[in-house]
């Protein structure tokens, strides 16, 4: 009897001491797995460089190649139009007729003068050519074959004289028909049907041409140096994209095609142009939006991935580990971005060593735990946990076969 006391004594101070044991445990792996949490896991990467075409961005605005203010070339009443305001035309096509009666009068008048000075000289040719004959056998004074040749000049001259008036009779006529010199897109009409118009009345409308469409831009000097050092030339043509102010893309690609002869003092940006295809009238003559230039041969670059950078009001950033390996925070300039990374210009080289996750609980000159990943980090904690587990499980087994 008394043995079996002392054997429930001893299992229940077994139990007791398990208990005690396990409740430890409990408590270590929590303090543990406290101090764990406060320094926050993270994953950390090389910054590398690749071999890429360089991009460059500016604010753009898009001119049209011609843009011409149709103006009357004579005076008189605006009597037809033949467009709607906003229409395409063609080169040669008739956009207004200013009366035309008397332009037709003054070109008959004109045609009239002209051919009776003809008829007087062809007159006065043939008696010159008689008086010459009669001349040389001394049938007729001298003096009369002067006076002949004298009128065979004068009205020469009178013909020279009719034929410059007919023909500007008659481009006067012309310009009764007010044609478009160019194609493209007409504007407002600013002077309607039935007014009195004349060469100082301004513009009856203004077209501007839209295929092509040039679109400038001015490029900051030191982006413009960049690409001349990595094409090996300024005057070369380049690939260039353009984008709206909406955010929308523009389709159809161009090429920048020239460049300015200067540096602008003021603004330190060079003008730049570019041509564009515009099939479908998208690109308006005065519309704002960002031209992306792209240089023609590749250039080493850093590149971070986008996943390992973060943002605020002074930018955008990176952890990087400095000697003592504690996060500090480094400011990038990008440059633009290529499957997933931000092609950088300052703010890290080659090298560099930043965090790539767990950035959001990071503190700058904190200490960090690195793991090879968030993945790994995990599959670290299972285990820990599972080896836990497992003495628990074990205690519990040897209590209860007792």
């Amino acid at each position: 009897m008394r043995k079996n006391i002392i054997i429930i004594i001893m299992i229940a101070a077994a139990l007791i001491l398990g208990r005690i044991v396990l409740s430890n445990i409990d408590k270590i792996k929590t303090a543990k797995q406290r101090r764990l949490a406060a320094v926050p896991a993270v994953t950390v990467a090389k910054v590398s460089s690749e071999n890429v075409r360089r991009q460059f961005k500016a604010t753009a605005r898009v001119t049209a190649k011609y843009r011409v203010d149709i103006l009357a070339r004579i005076s008189g009443y605006l009597t037809k139009s033949y467009f709607k305001e906003g229409d395409n035309v063609k080169t040669g096509q008739i956009l207004f007729e200013i009366e035309p009666q008397q332009y037709m009068y003054a070109a008959s008048q004109a045609k009239a003068n002209m051919e009776n000075a003809q008829s007087q000289y062809r007159y006065y040719q043939k008696q010159l050519a008689r008086y010459q004959e009669l001349v040389s056998k001394d049938y007729v004074a001298r003096s009369d074959y002067d006076n002949i040749l004298a009128q065979r000049d004068a009205y020469k001259a009178q013909v020279e004289s009719a034929e410059n008036a007919y023909r500007d009779a008659e481009r006067n006529l012309g310009y009764t028909k007010v044609k478009s010199p160019v194609n493209g897109r007409v504007g407002m009409i600013s002077v309607t049907e039935g007014n009195y118009v004349s060469m100082n009345s301004g513009p009856l409308t203004t077209i501007n041409s839209s295929e092509p469409m040039y679109i400038t831009f001015p490029l900051e000097s030191k982006d413009f140096a960049e690409l001349t050092r990595i094409d090996k030339s300024a005057n070369v043509n380049r690939e260039v994209e353009f984008t709206f102010s909406s955010g929308q893309k523009y389709p159809y690609k161009g090429v920048q095609d020239f460049h300015d002869n200067k540096i602008d003092e003021s603004t330190g940006t060079i003008t730049m142009r570019a041509t564009f295809p515009n099939p479908d009238d998208a690109l308006i003559q005065g519309d704002f939006g960002t031209i992306t230039i792209y240089s023609n041969e590749k250039d080493d670059v850093p590149v971070v991935p986008q996943t390992a950078t973060m943002e605020n009001q002074e930018g955008r950033y990176v952890y990087i580990l400095d000697k003592d390996n504690l996060p500090r925070i480094s400011y990038i300039k990008t440059m633009g971005e290529d499957n997933g990374k931000w092609l950088v210009s300052s703010g890290v080289k080659p090298g560099d060593t930043i965090l790539t996750s767990g950035l959001q609980k990071v503190v700058p000159g904190n200490k960090i735990r690195i793991v090879e990943s968030a993945i790994q980090e995990r599959a670290n904690k299972q285990n820990k946990q599972n080896v836990f587990t497992r003495i628990k499980n074990k205690i519990k087994r040897i209590f209860h076969k007792k």
